[in-house]
């Protein structure tokens, strides 16, 4: 019998087993099939009556960190937890500082999401640089052309130099020429020195030097007293030939050209600037070039002279530098790439009424300036989002000057207006924190005080943070935009007076107020009415927290 009952009660345990089993199955697609229908009855149970709603028509409550959050019943702002301060209906919200076009607060899982980085507003020694393209041309300077002088024709016996491109010096031989002429005036010049006729021994001397012949090689004649047959002409520089026109045994005229000689040592490269950057050029410039041969090596020159016409066509200006060229390494034709650095200096980047150390700063070639992956420019205006504290960050419409570099070749833009020396910018996410907080506005309600009006009473419901909050480090960033003095004062007075749950620096920078001459510090400026409605309780309460401070260090 004892068996029988232990197989039932087996049998049963297996079948309450299953049928729980089939039950929660059964549940769970029910609310499944049901879940709109569940959604909307929560949402009516949980909904302020119209009653609660129109309480009070004339009371609000807002958040003083997050000016969007506004509600109609007390409760804490989604984004900060702190209590929303009460205020009329109307009044007008605590605006956003001058220059500054948005606001927004990512949360640390945000903000690591983005990959956002931020660097510091700081006087750097900039140059602006314009790069552009030029051609190495002949120094038009040292080109020399070599003809025959002689009058009549001449012949010519002997080429010393008798391939084009053969490097010549200074005073050596390239050609030997024949001339009856030159027979006839050495002999005349011979003639004229033995009967003792000066007159007609300084014409033909004069006519010798016009010819080529130098004043040691007259006084060698004269000294000989023979006469000479052929002149032989001499490189007056020191470069190449660069082109050979005659061959030996052709006659020639008085006038023929007989080599083109250039020297190399200094050359020339026309560079072509665009329009826009004529306002920039100075003669004296510093320019820095280099050439596919020579990739890994810079040529230094000065701009030497800006044509005075544009190229309508190219809407370029040819500018001309001379380089140094000692060994030859630079070769007529070469495509270069120029580089003309403009200092700082030269460029117009102070605003009206700027200060004595911003002048002496720019005289000094350094300026305010912010890195170019910082900027986002929405084609009517430039963007930089600051950090104003951790985690809260504020787009500024900034006026920039041109684009820069650094002596690392690190783009900067020179800060005109809109920012100060010391100001932390986002220098990477910034395009994501843009996008977040203007082309989806939506999006940003999870973290940005974005809920409107309309559905103020369900926000605090469906807002909720990513990640927890470094609350200790959000305090001592705010803190630290004190002066040292206040710092002190306000890391004693540790609350709020108005707002005793509230802890200064949880909602920015605390606000200082002076009560009967003693300084006090508030959680937020919409504190100060109440503060200074009630004097000695305020005075009082700053004191209890002062004493407790002190207890507790203790």
């Amino acid at each position: 019998m004892s068996r029988l009952m232990r197989n039932c009660w087996f049998v049963l345990k297996t079948l309450q087993a299953r049928l729980r089993f089939v039950v929660i199955l059964i549940a769970i697609g029910g609310v499944i099939a049901y879940w709109d229908t569940f959604k909307a009855y929560y949402d009516k149970w949980t909904r302020l009556s119209v009653e609660e709603v129109a309480a009070s028509p004339e009371i609000e409550y807002f958040c003083p960190m997050h000016p969007l959050v506004i509600r109609d019943h007390p409760d804490k702002c989604p984004i900060c937890f702190m209590p929303l301060s009460r205020r009329k209906k109307g009044d007008e919200p605590l605006p956003l500082p001058a220059g500054t076009v948005s606001r927004v607060q990512l949360s640390p899982y945000r903000v690591a999401l983005a990959g956002t980085q931020t660097t510091e507003v700081a006087y750097r020694s900039l140059n602006k640089e314009i790069r552009t393209v030029g051609f190495v041309e002949f120094d038009e300077r040292k080109l020399a052309r070599i003809s025959a002088r002689l009058s009549g024709r001449s012949r010519i016996d002997k080429l010393y130099v008798n391939v084009t491109g053969q490097t010549v010096g200074k005073g050596d031989k390239l050609a030997l020429l024949y001339s009856p002429d030159l027979v006839v005036t050495v002999q005349n010049l011979l003639d004229a020195r033995r009967g003792g006729n000066a007159e007609l021994e300084r014409i033909a001397s004069d006519r010798l030097l016009l010819w080529g012949i130098d004043q040691d090689q007259i006084g060698a004649i004269l000294k000989s007293g023979k006469a000479i047959t052929h002149l032989t002409i001499r490189s007056p520089i020191t470069g190449h030939v660069i082109r050979k026109y005659q061959v030996e045994g052709e006659y020639v005229e008085e006038g023929a050209r007989l080599y083109d000689v250039a020297d190399l040592s200094t050359v020339w490269i026309e560079a072509q600037v665009y329009e826009e950057d004529l306002a920039l050029l100075r003669e004296g410039m510093f320019v820095g070039a280099t050439t596919l041969a020579f990739p890994n090596r810079e040529f230094g020159g000065k701009v030497a002279f800006i044509h005075p016409h544009l190229d309508q066509n190219t809407r370029t200006l040819t500018v001309r530098l001379n380089v140094e060229n000692p060994n030859h390494e630079l070769r007529p034709g070469m495509v270069a790439s120029v580089k003309l650095k403009v200092p700082a200096r030269q460029l117009d980047l102070l605003a009206s009424g700027a200060t004595e150390k911003q002048q002496q700063a720019l005289q000094e070639d350094r300026v305010l300036a912010v890195p170019e992956s910082s900027v986002i420019d929405t084609g009517t205006r430039k963007i930089v989002y600051r950090q104003a504290e951790l985690g809260v960050f504020e787009g500024v419409e900034v006026v920039l000057g041109p684009r820069m570099i650094d002596s690392a070749g690190v783009t900067f833009y020179p800060v005109i207006q809109g920012l100060q020396s010391g100001d932390r910018v986002v220098t990477a996410g910034s395009f994501l924190i843009d996008a977040e907080t203007r082309l989806n506005p939506a999006a940003g309600s999870i973290y940005l005080g974005g809920s409107s009006a309309k559905d103020a009473v369900n926000a605090s419901r469906i807002i909720r943070p990513s990640t927890p909050v470094d609350e200790d480090a959000e305090i001592e960033a705010a803190l630290s935009k004190l002066a040292p003095d206040d710092q002190r004062l306000a890391q004693a007075q540790r609350y709020c007076p108005v707002q005793s749950d509230n802890r200064l620096g949880a909602m920015g920078a605390p606000f200082k107020v002076m009560i009967q001459d003693r300084p006090v510090f508030l959680c937020c400026k919409g504190c100060t009415k109440e503060a200074q409605a009630n004097p000695r309780e305020t005075l009082a309460r700053v004191d209890a927290l002062k004493a407790e401070t002190s207890k507790k260090k203790r």
